[in-house]
Protein backbone atom coordinates (compact mmCIF):
# COMPACT_ATOMS: atom_id res chain seq x y z
CA UNK A 1 0.00 0.00 0.00
CA UNK A 2 2.74 2.35 1.18
CA UNK A 3 4.71 1.78 -2.62
CA UNK A 4 1.50 2.08 -3.90
CA UNK A 5 0.43 5.61 -2.47
CA UNK A 6 4.10 6.56 -3.29
CA UNK A 7 4.72 5.94 -6.63
CA UNK A 8 1.37 8.00 -7.38
CA UNK A 9 2.95 10.62 -5.32
CA UNK A 10 6.15 10.47 -7.75
CA UNK A 11 4.04 10.14 -10.77
CA UNK A 12 2.38 13.34 -9.68
CA UNK A 13 5.53 15.31 -9.14
CA UNK A 14 7.22 14.06 -12.53
CA UNK A 15 4.10 15.62 -14.31
CA UNK A 16 4.15 19.12 -12.84
CA UNK A 17 8.07 19.17 -13.22
CA UNK A 18 7.32 18.22 -16.61
CA UNK A 19 4.65 20.91 -17.30
CA UNK A 20 6.91 24.10 -15.19
CA UNK A 21 9.78 22.73 -17.63
CA UNK A 22 7.50 22.99 -20.64
CA UNK A 23 6.23 26.52 -19.65
CA UNK A 24 9.24 28.17 -17.98
CA UNK A 25 11.66 26.79 -20.44
CA UNK A 26 10.21 26.98 -23.74
CA UNK A 27 8.10 30.44 -23.02
CA UNK A 28 10.50 32.66 -21.09
CA UNK A 29 8.23 36.28 -21.27
CA UNK A 30 5.87 33.48 -19.32
CA UNK A 31 7.92 32.81 -17.08
CA UNK A 32 8.53 36.61 -16.28
CA UNK A 33 4.79 37.59 -15.77
CA UNK A 34 4.81 34.96 -12.88
CA UNK A 35 5.41 38.04 -9.87
CA UNK A 36 2.71 40.07 -12.09
CA UNK A 37 -0.40 37.60 -11.64
CA UNK A 38 0.86 35.95 -8.02
CA UNK A 39 -1.31 36.28 -5.59
CA UNK A 40 -2.56 33.89 -2.10
CA UNK A 41 -3.41 34.07 1.48
CA UNK A 42 -1.37 33.70 4.44
CA UNK A 43 -3.66 31.44 7.32
CA UNK A 44 -3.45 30.34 10.93
CA UNK A 45 -6.47 27.92 12.18
CA UNK A 46 -6.77 26.31 15.39
CA UNK A 47 -9.55 23.65 16.58
CA UNK A 48 -10.53 22.60 20.20
CA UNK A 49 -12.49 19.46 21.47
CA UNK A 50 -14.69 20.85 24.03
CA UNK A 51 -15.69 17.62 25.95
CA UNK A 52 -14.34 14.74 26.97
CA UNK A 53 -12.81 12.21 24.94
CA UNK A 54 -11.24 8.70 26.59
CA UNK A 55 -9.49 7.92 23.18
CA UNK A 56 -7.97 11.38 22.59
CA UNK A 57 -4.02 11.78 23.11
CA UNK A 58 -5.15 15.91 22.95
CA UNK A 59 -8.09 17.67 22.99
CA UNK A 60 -6.23 20.15 20.34
CA UNK A 61 -7.32 18.73 17.02
CA UNK A 62 -6.12 21.56 14.91
CA UNK A 63 -3.28 23.92 14.84
CA UNK A 64 -2.12 25.08 11.51
CA UNK A 65 -0.08 27.84 9.69
CA UNK A 66 -1.28 27.67 6.17
CA UNK A 67 0.47 29.64 3.03
CA UNK A 68 -1.22 29.09 -0.51
CA UNK A 69 0.19 30.78 -3.62
CA UNK A 70 -2.40 31.00 -6.78
CA UNK A 71 -0.53 32.01 -9.66
CA UNK A 72 -3.58 31.98 -12.88
CA UNK A 73 -2.41 32.81 -16.49
CA UNK A 74 -4.91 33.41 -19.32
CA UNK A 75 -4.14 33.14 -22.61
CA UNK A 76 -5.78 33.87 -26.45
CA UNK A 77 -4.36 29.59 -26.60
CA UNK A 78 -4.66 28.14 -22.53
CA UNK A 79 -5.06 28.96 -19.09
CA UNK A 80 -2.83 27.31 -16.58
CA UNK A 81 -3.35 27.28 -13.08
CA UNK A 82 -1.21 26.40 -9.90
CA UNK A 83 -1.96 26.43 -6.61
CA UNK A 84 0.99 25.11 -4.23
CA UNK A 85 0.21 25.06 -0.59
CA UNK A 86 2.65 25.05 2.50
CA UNK A 87 1.52 24.16 5.81
CA UNK A 88 3.02 23.67 9.00
CA UNK A 89 0.61 21.28 11.75
CA UNK A 90 0.81 21.70 14.97
CA UNK A 91 -0.94 18.75 15.65
CA UNK A 92 1.89 16.25 14.18
CA UNK A 93 4.91 19.31 13.93
CA UNK A 94 5.46 18.49 9.83
CA UNK A 95 5.78 20.65 7.16
CA UNK A 96 3.47 19.13 4.72
CA UNK A 97 2.89 20.74 0.84
CA UNK A 98 0.95 20.06 -1.62
CA UNK A 99 -1.09 21.23 -4.51
CA UNK A 100 -4.76 22.56 -4.38
CA UNK A 101 -4.55 23.26 -7.95
CA UNK A 102 -2.62 22.61 -10.72
CA UNK A 103 -3.54 22.10 -14.31
CA UNK A 104 -4.03 23.64 -17.87
CA UNK A 105 -7.61 24.09 -19.31
CA UNK A 106 -6.92 24.46 -23.26
CA UNK A 107 -10.06 26.05 -25.18
CA UNK A 108 -10.64 24.44 -28.62
CA UNK A 109 -13.51 25.18 -31.06
CA UNK A 110 -16.62 23.65 -28.78
CA UNK A 111 -14.46 21.44 -26.87
CA UNK A 112 -12.52 22.41 -23.21
CA UNK A 113 -9.75 19.79 -22.14
CA UNK A 114 -8.89 21.15 -18.51
CA UNK A 115 -5.51 18.61 -17.79
CA UNK A 116 -4.06 18.26 -14.03
CA UNK A 117 -4.77 18.36 -10.53
CA UNK A 118 -8.72 19.82 -10.10
CA UNK A 119 -11.51 20.19 -8.14
CA UNK A 120 -14.79 19.02 -9.96
CA UNK A 121 -18.22 19.36 -8.35
CA UNK A 122 -21.55 18.21 -10.11
CA UNK A 123 -25.06 18.13 -8.70
CA UNK A 124 -26.91 20.18 -6.80
CA UNK A 125 -26.90 19.52 -2.90
CA UNK A 126 -25.73 21.64 -0.38
CA UNK A 127 -23.47 20.11 1.76
CA UNK A 128 -24.74 16.78 0.52
CA UNK A 129 -23.94 14.43 -2.21
CA UNK A 130 -25.33 11.94 -4.37
CA UNK A 131 -23.83 12.19 -7.93
CA UNK A 132 -21.04 14.28 -7.04
CA UNK A 133 -18.85 11.20 -6.59
CA UNK A 134 -15.66 13.44 -6.84
CA UNK A 135 -13.58 12.87 -3.54
CA UNK A 136 -14.06 14.76 -0.07
CA UNK A 137 -11.84 15.96 2.90
CA UNK A 138 -14.11 14.78 5.67
CA UNK A 139 -11.71 15.27 8.09
CA UNK A 140 -11.04 18.70 7.11
CA UNK A 141 -15.16 19.50 7.34
CA UNK A 142 -15.02 18.28 10.86
CA UNK A 143 -12.13 19.86 12.04
CA UNK A 144 -12.73 23.59 11.75
CA UNK A 145 -10.85 24.14 8.18
CA UNK A 146 -12.71 26.52 5.52
CA UNK A 147 -15.54 24.91 3.71
CA UNK A 148 -13.78 25.09 0.16
CA UNK A 149 -11.30 22.04 2.01
CA UNK A 150 -14.53 19.66 1.74
CA UNK A 151 -13.93 19.07 -1.60
CA UNK A 152 -10.73 17.44 -2.50
CA UNK A 153 -8.41 17.66 -5.23
CA UNK A 154 -8.04 14.68 -8.21
CA UNK A 155 -5.56 14.67 -10.67
CA UNK A 156 -7.85 14.39 -13.75
CA UNK A 157 -8.57 14.71 -17.31
CA UNK A 158 -11.82 16.65 -18.23
CA UNK A 159 -13.33 16.90 -21.65
CA UNK A 160 -16.57 19.06 -21.63
CA UNK A 161 -18.39 19.48 -25.32
CA UNK A 162 -20.83 21.90 -25.96
CA UNK A 163 -23.42 21.82 -28.16
CA UNK A 164 -26.31 23.56 -29.06
CA UNK A 165 -29.07 22.68 -26.70
CA UNK A 166 -26.67 20.90 -24.24
CA UNK A 167 -23.29 20.06 -23.23
CA UNK A 168 -21.27 16.89 -21.96
CA UNK A 169 -18.86 16.51 -19.56
CA UNK A 170 -16.89 13.44 -19.14
CA UNK A 171 -13.75 13.27 -16.79
CA UNK A 172 -11.48 10.41 -15.85
CA UNK A 173 -9.54 9.99 -13.40
CA UNK A 174 -6.67 7.39 -14.45
CA UNK A 175 -5.59 6.59 -10.93
CA UNK A 176 -8.29 5.89 -7.76
CA UNK A 177 -8.50 8.77 -5.61
CA UNK A 178 -10.04 7.91 -2.23
CA UNK A 179 -11.91 10.16 0.13
CA UNK A 180 -10.08 11.90 3.20
CA UNK A 181 -12.18 9.95 5.41
CA UNK A 182 -12.06 9.62 9.01
CA UNK A 183 -9.51 6.76 10.26
CA UNK A 184 -8.81 7.55 14.16
CA UNK A 185 -5.99 10.02 13.56
CA UNK A 186 -7.68 12.73 15.00
CA UNK A 187 -11.05 12.32 15.76
CA UNK A 188 -13.05 9.48 17.57
CA UNK A 189 -15.45 7.04 15.18
CA UNK A 190 -17.50 4.00 15.23
CA UNK A 191 -15.89 0.84 14.66
CA UNK A 192 -18.96 -1.87 13.52
CA UNK A 193 -16.19 -4.51 14.04
CA UNK A 194 -15.23 -4.09 17.72
CA UNK A 195 -19.06 -2.29 18.18
CA UNK A 196 -17.52 0.46 19.93
CA UNK A 197 -15.53 4.00 19.63
CA UNK A 198 -11.99 3.72 18.19
CA UNK A 199 -10.26 7.12 18.17
CA UNK A 200 -6.16 7.95 18.20
CA UNK A 201 -5.48 5.81 20.96
CA UNK A 202 -6.62 3.12 18.97
CA UNK A 203 -5.36 1.74 16.06
CA UNK A 204 -6.35 4.08 12.82
CA UNK A 205 -8.11 2.27 10.17
CA UNK A 206 -5.65 1.04 7.53
CA UNK A 207 -7.45 -0.26 4.04
CA UNK A 208 -6.20 -1.91 1.25
CA UNK A 209 -6.04 0.88 -1.35
CA UNK A 210 -6.10 -0.47 -4.65
CA UNK A 211 -3.10 -0.30 -7.02
CA UNK A 212 -2.07 2.42 -8.88
CA UNK A 213 -2.79 1.15 -12.68
CA UNK A 214 -4.86 2.53 -15.20
CA UNK A 215 -7.33 -0.24 -14.80
CA UNK A 216 -8.41 0.84 -11.02
CA UNK A 217 -9.34 4.70 -12.46
CA UNK A 218 -12.24 5.90 -11.94
CA UNK A 219 -14.56 7.68 -14.90
CA UNK A 220 -17.94 9.75 -15.02
CA UNK A 221 -20.04 11.63 -17.17
CA UNK A 222 -22.89 14.06 -17.55
CA UNK A 223 -25.42 15.40 -20.31
CA UNK A 224 -26.53 18.51 -18.83
CA UNK A 225 -28.28 21.85 -20.08
CA UNK A 226 -31.31 24.27 -19.69
CA UNK A 227 -35.13 23.93 -20.51
CA UNK A 228 -36.55 27.51 -20.42
CA UNK A 229 -35.11 28.72 -16.98
CA UNK A 230 -34.75 25.07 -15.30
CA UNK A 231 -31.07 23.61 -15.23
CA UNK A 232 -30.98 19.94 -16.48
CA UNK A 233 -28.79 17.07 -15.81
CA UNK A 234 -28.17 13.43 -16.25
CA UNK A 235 -25.01 11.61 -14.90
CA UNK A 236 -23.04 8.12 -14.57
CA UNK A 237 -19.94 7.19 -12.91
CA UNK A 238 -17.94 3.98 -12.86
CA UNK A 239 -15.55 3.35 -10.11
CA UNK A 240 -15.31 2.40 -5.94
CA UNK A 241 -16.43 3.77 -3.13
CA UNK A 242 -14.75 6.80 -1.59
CA UNK A 243 -14.52 5.77 1.87
CA UNK A 244 -13.35 1.86 2.84
CA UNK A 245 -16.77 0.58 3.15
CA UNK A 246 -15.97 -3.29 2.17
CA UNK A 247 -14.12 -5.76 4.35
CA UNK A 248 -11.51 -8.13 3.27
CA UNK A 249 -11.51 -11.45 5.45
CA UNK A 250 -8.61 -12.85 3.70
CA UNK A 251 -6.63 -10.00 4.80
CA UNK A 252 -8.07 -8.78 7.84
CA UNK A 253 -8.38 -5.40 6.02
CA UNK A 254 -11.07 -3.00 4.54
CA UNK A 255 -10.95 -1.94 1.35
CA UNK A 256 -12.51 0.29 -1.32
CA UNK A 257 -15.88 -2.14 -2.98
CA UNK A 258 -16.29 -1.21 -6.95
CA UNK A 259 -18.98 1.14 -7.27
CA UNK A 260 -21.28 2.08 -10.38
CA UNK A 261 -23.78 5.37 -9.90
CA UNK A 262 -26.84 6.71 -12.03
CA UNK A 263 -28.73 9.72 -11.95
CA UNK A 264 -30.11 13.23 -12.59
CA UNK A 265 -30.65 16.53 -11.80
CA UNK A 266 -33.05 19.48 -11.82
CA UNK A 267 -32.74 23.31 -10.51
CA UNK A 268 -34.92 26.50 -11.24
CA UNK A 269 -36.61 28.90 -9.91
CA UNK A 270 -40.46 28.52 -8.20
CA UNK A 271 -42.18 30.80 -5.80
CA UNK A 272 -39.62 33.21 -5.76
CA UNK A 273 -37.01 30.94 -4.66
CA UNK A 274 -34.75 28.26 -6.32
CA UNK A 275 -36.22 24.64 -6.17
CA UNK A 276 -33.71 21.69 -6.63
CA UNK A 277 -34.22 17.91 -6.91
CA UNK A 278 -32.05 15.45 -7.48
CA UNK A 279 -31.67 11.20 -7.56
CA UNK A 280 -29.16 8.25 -7.78
CA UNK A 281 -29.00 4.71 -7.86
CA UNK A 282 -25.93 3.21 -6.27
CA UNK A 283 -25.34 0.06 -7.69
CA UNK A 284 -22.29 -1.88 -5.33
CA UNK A 285 -20.99 -4.07 -7.73
CA UNK A 286 -19.32 -6.36 -5.55
CA UNK A 287 -22.53 -7.63 -4.04
CA UNK A 288 -25.57 -6.67 -6.36
CA UNK A 289 -28.16 -9.31 -4.98
CA UNK A 290 -27.09 -7.70 -1.01
CA UNK A 291 -26.03 -11.46 0.30
CA UNK A 292 -22.18 -10.81 1.09
CA UNK A 293 -22.63 -8.92 4.89
CA UNK A 294 -18.74 -7.38 4.03
CA UNK A 295 -19.79 -5.23 1.08
CA UNK A 296 -22.30 -2.59 1.08
CA UNK A 297 -25.56 -2.65 -0.21
CA UNK A 298 -26.49 -0.94 -3.23
CA UNK A 299 -28.72 2.24 -2.68
CA UNK A 300 -31.32 4.59 -4.01
CA UNK A 301 -31.19 8.14 -2.90
CA UNK A 302 -33.34 11.28 -3.03
CA UNK A 303 -32.81 15.07 -2.50
CA UNK A 304 -35.16 18.32 -2.69
CA UNK A 305 -33.97 21.46 -1.71
CA UNK A 306 -35.10 24.79 -1.61
CA UNK A 307 -33.46 28.55 -0.17
CA UNK A 308 -34.96 31.57 -0.81
CA UNK A 309 -34.29 35.41 0.27
CA UNK A 310 -36.18 36.17 3.64
CA UNK A 311 -34.86 40.03 3.76
CA UNK A 312 -32.06 42.13 2.58
CA UNK A 313 -28.64 39.94 2.69
CA UNK A 314 -30.44 37.12 4.25
CA UNK A 315 -31.72 33.67 3.25
CA UNK A 316 -32.65 30.24 4.14
CA UNK A 317 -32.18 27.39 2.77
CA UNK A 318 -34.09 24.06 3.34
CA UNK A 319 -33.13 19.40 2.18
CA UNK A 320 -34.63 16.48 2.61
CA UNK A 321 -32.08 13.93 2.02
CA UNK A 322 -32.68 10.10 1.54
CA UNK A 323 -30.94 7.42 1.48
CA UNK A 324 -32.99 4.00 0.86
CA UNK A 325 -31.35 0.56 0.72
CA UNK A 326 -32.29 -1.67 -1.64
CA UNK A 327 -32.22 -5.84 -0.74
CA UNK A 328 -32.17 -4.87 2.38
CA UNK A 329 -33.82 -8.55 3.49
CA UNK A 330 -30.73 -9.88 2.74
CA UNK A 331 -28.82 -6.81 4.87
CA UNK A 332 -30.80 -8.16 7.85
CA UNK A 333 -29.48 -11.34 7.38
CA UNK A 334 -26.31 -10.71 7.15
CA UNK A 335 -25.87 -8.99 10.06
CA UNK A 336 -26.57 -5.46 9.47
CA UNK A 337 -28.27 -3.40 12.24
CA UNK A 338 -28.45 0.19 9.80
CA UNK A 339 -32.07 1.01 9.49
CA UNK A 340 -33.63 0.68 5.81
CA UNK A 341 -33.78 4.34 5.44
CA UNK A 342 -31.24 7.49 6.33
CA UNK A 343 -33.17 10.55 6.77
CA UNK A 344 -31.31 13.80 6.86
CA UNK A 345 -33.29 17.47 6.96
CA UNK A 346 -30.70 20.24 6.28
CA UNK A 347 -31.22 23.71 7.33
CA UNK A 348 -28.91 26.54 6.14
CA UNK A 349 -29.28 30.14 7.00
CA UNK A 350 -26.76 33.30 5.62
CA UNK A 351 -27.22 36.60 6.98
CA UNK A 352 -24.94 39.43 5.82
CA UNK A 353 -24.82 42.52 7.62
CA UNK A 354 -22.19 46.09 8.71
CA UNK A 355 -22.73 46.73 4.58
CA UNK A 356 -22.29 42.88 4.33
CA UNK A 357 -18.56 42.61 6.05
CA UNK A 358 -20.04 40.78 9.01
CA UNK A 359 -21.45 37.16 7.86
CA UNK A 360 -23.45 35.04 10.31
CA UNK A 361 -24.16 31.47 9.07
CA UNK A 362 -25.89 28.48 10.82
CA UNK A 363 -26.01 24.63 8.86
CA UNK A 364 -27.90 21.94 10.78
CA UNK A 365 -27.86 18.19 9.77
CA UNK A 366 -31.19 16.65 11.70
CA UNK A 367 -32.03 13.01 11.28
CA UNK A 368 -35.46 11.80 12.33
CA UNK A 369 -34.59 8.34 12.67
CA UNK A 370 -31.14 8.04 13.49
CA UNK A 371 -32.45 10.65 16.69
CA UNK A 372 -28.46 12.39 15.57
CA UNK A 373 -27.78 15.46 14.75
CA UNK A 374 -24.77 18.31 13.31
CA UNK A 375 -24.70 22.35 13.56
CA UNK A 376 -21.93 24.39 12.36
CA UNK A 377 -22.17 27.85 13.16
CA UNK A 378 -20.54 30.41 12.35
CA UNK A 379 -19.33 33.77 12.45
CA UNK A 380 -17.25 35.54 9.51
CA UNK A 381 -15.61 39.55 10.16
CA UNK A 382 -14.20 40.97 7.28
CA UNK A 383 -11.80 43.38 9.12
CA UNK A 384 -10.22 45.17 5.81
CA UNK A 385 -9.94 43.87 2.87
CA UNK A 386 -6.89 42.30 3.42
CA UNK A 387 -7.98 40.55 6.68
CA UNK A 388 -11.03 38.08 7.63
CA UNK A 389 -11.20 36.29 11.16
CA UNK A 390 -13.66 33.32 11.27
CA UNK A 391 -15.09 31.54 14.31
CA UNK A 392 -16.99 28.48 14.49
CA UNK A 393 -18.38 25.10 15.39
CA UNK A 394 -18.81 21.67 15.19
CA UNK A 395 -21.59 20.40 17.38
CA UNK A 396 -22.33 16.71 17.25
CA UNK A 397 -25.29 14.87 18.85
CA UNK A 398 -26.45 11.28 18.94
CA UNK A 399 -28.81 8.86 21.00
CA UNK A 400 -26.25 6.17 20.12
CA UNK A 401 -23.04 6.23 19.11
CA UNK A 402 -23.17 4.36 16.28
CA UNK A 403 -25.28 6.32 13.92
CA UNK A 404 -23.63 8.62 11.44
CA UNK A 405 -23.23 12.19 13.47
CA UNK A 406 -23.68 9.78 16.96
CA UNK A 407 -20.36 8.56 16.63
CA UNK A 408 -18.82 11.79 16.40
CA UNK A 409 -20.61 13.60 19.79
CA UNK A 410 -17.19 13.33 21.38
CA UNK A 411 -15.54 15.48 19.15
CA UNK A 412 -17.29 18.63 19.27
CA UNK A 413 -15.45 21.35 18.55
CA UNK A 414 -14.41 25.23 18.60
CA UNK A 415 -12.57 26.73 15.93
CA UNK A 416 -11.21 30.12 14.86
CA UNK A 417 -9.10 31.06 11.71
CA UNK A 418 -7.42 34.78 10.83
CA UNK A 419 -6.63 35.09 7.13
CA UNK A 420 -4.73 37.52 4.73
CA UNK A 421 -4.74 37.96 1.29
CA UNK A 422 -2.26 39.75 -0.76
Amino acid sequence: MALAKQGKCYISYLYFLALLIFFFGRMPVFAMSVLEDLSGFFETSGSYRVVDNDLAKTDWLLGEVRLQLDYTKDTDDFTISLKPEFIFDGTDRELHFNFRESYILLPLDALDIKLGRQIITWGTGDFVFLNDVFPKDWQSFFLGRDDEYLKKPANAIRWTLFFDKFSVDIAWLPFFTPDQFISGERLSYYNPLSGSLSGPLNPEIDPDYPDTEIENGEIAARIFGTLGSWEIAVYGYRGRWGVPSGFDVDKNKPFFPHLEVWGSSMRGPIAGGIFNAEVAWYRSLDDLNGSDPYVPNSEFRWLLGYSHEIAADQSIGVQAYMEHLLDYSQYKKSGGNRDRERLWLTLRYTGLFMQQNLTLSFFGFFAPIEKDLYCRPKISYKYSDNITVTLGANVFFGVESSTFFGQFEENTNIYARIRYFF
